[in-house]
């Protein structure tokens, strides 16, 4: 299967993204997992939903400027709605 090239200039967000996502675990992990008791247990999820809002945000801009570049007929792959049949 072939990957589908990134014609748009959406790349970084989405490689910005990935990498957010990624330095959000180690940071939570690098931080909490060594004094990990029942209390980071309960706060765990809000804790790692903080350390990945960065990559949301980066994943956000992606989808926007790559939808933005579809409508105007720029991207190299069509664009996704809801619909993904």
């Amino acid at each position: 299967m072939k990957m589908p090239k990134l014609k748009t200039g959406a790349g970084p967000y989405l490689i910005a993204s990935a990498g957010l996502g990624l330095a959000g675990i180690a940071a939570f992990i690098w931080i909490f997992a060594r004094n990990f008791n029942i209390y980071w247990l309960i706060l765990s999820p809000v804790i790692i939903t903080l350390y990945e809002l960065p990559a949301v945000f980066a994943f956000r801009l992606y989808r926007k400027k790559r939808a933005a570049e579809a409508e105007r007929g720029e991207a190299g792959e069509p664009a996704l709605g809801p619909d993904r049949s």
